[in-house]
């Protein structure tokens, strides 16, 4: 059975993941690889209702109810669209994955990153990434990137917070060792990109 790779972006609001995740999908297809974007909560039709649930400001539940909505998204992801495309031997890059909650709700939320974790592990199936991307960033400067557009239910809980989820990728990145790249977020774009594809295709 074809196995594909699985690439994982993550970082604090306004990192850039999502317009790295893209480049990085071109330039995977420029390459002649069989590429897959995803993106979390989302992905599937269940995960982009849970989506527009999570980051509304109107809705109101505990960091207990916000993990099991973004591990119930994820799981459902995974079913759908990211096991399928691996034993397809494609290539899935996904933007966040289990290591956000774990950085969100474990870290900045006090559930704890290993709890987290450890939860997920049975949501996502035994599926894990071969490559986690952490793009760091001062949350200032994530702040100053995101200036002048509306701010979700998430990204509007401020500077505290945000550190506090930095705090947690950078956890999540020691507990992953040699799978994870830590890149300086805050680097060109062009050049982050040339960063996170050598560590892709390394």
């Amino acid at each position: 059975m074809a196995t594909g790779r699985f690439i994982v972006l993550e970082g604090i609001d306004g990192a850039g993941k999502t317009t790295q995740a893209r480049l990085l999908v071109r330039a995977l297809r420029r390459r002649r690889r069989a590429v897959i974007y995803v993106r979390e909560p989302g992905g599937t039709d269940l995960g982009e209702k849970i989506r527009r649930l999570l980051l509304d400001h109107r809705s109101r539940m505990t960091v207990g109810t916000e993990l099991y909505l973004y591990m119930a998204a994820r799981a459902q992801l995974v079913a759908e669209r990211i096991r399928p495309a691996l034993r397809r031997g494609r290539t899935v890059v996904c933007d966040r994955f289990l290591y956000s909650s774990a950085a969100y709700q474990g870290e900045a939320g006090g559930v704890g990153v290993g709890d987290v974790l450890e939860l997920g592990r049975w949501a996502v199936d035994g599926v894990a990434p071969d490559r986690v991307i952490i793009l760091d960033l001062d949350p200032l400067e994530g702040r100053r990137r995101k200036r002048g557009r509306r701010a979700d239910r998430i990204e509007s809980r401020g500077l505290a917070y945000q550190r506090a989820v930095r705090r947690g990728f950078l956890r999540v990145a020691k507990r992953l060792g040699r799978r994870a790249l830590v890149l300086d977020a805050a680097a060109p774009p062009d050049e982050l990109h040339r960063r996170i594809l050598r560590g892709v295709l390394s």
